[in-house]
């Protein structure tokens, strides 16, 4: 297991959370032509940490990912990030994030979130790492996505 620590966003790091941002959505962008979460401005990012608290994931002194997560109240609360750059990827450091989520929220009756449809990877990583279920599709863009509910 990688030993991980995280740390609560602060607007100074508009720059390193874009660079992260974009290395983690550069395929989608190219997939799909549009990716909320790429080509963040500064203020664009500042203005989003802000907006949805975030945590930095850390490995060994290096920023590997992001998490945001913006409570909706009565315990329901909305994974809007879950990010791992590419090069750490498939090393358990997603699961690990998604852990800690749950430590972060002991009053959580229902995460959610959405990811694109096609996106294989992030369906499985979802449903069978994190205990997921489908929730339907909708569209966001011209991307078809996938809405995912995780219930106690």
């Amino acid at each position: 297991m990688i030993n991980l620590h995280y740390r609560k966003a602060e607007k100074s790091d508009a720059e390193p959370l874009i660079d992260i941002y974009n290395s983690a959505f550069y395929d989608d962008y190219v997939r799909y032509g549009e990716c909320p979460a790429y080509g963040k401005t500064v203020e664009q990012m500042e203005n989003s940490i802000e907006s949805f608290p975030k945590e930095i994931v850390i490995s060994d002194n290096i920023p590997v990912g992001v998490i945001s997560v913006e409570e909706k109240g009565d315990g329901i609360y909305y994974i809007g990030c879950l990010c791992v750059v590419p090069e750490y990827q498939g090393k358990g450091i997603g699961t690990q994030a998604f852990r800690h989520i749950l430590s972060v929220y002991p009053d959580w009756k229902k995460f959610v979130l959405i990811t694109p449809a096609d996106k294989e990877e992030n369906i499985r990583f979802y449903t069978e790492k994190c205990g997921f279920k489908g929730d339907g599709t909708l569209m966001d863009g011209n991307v078809k996505v996938v809405k995912f509910i995780k219930e106690r």
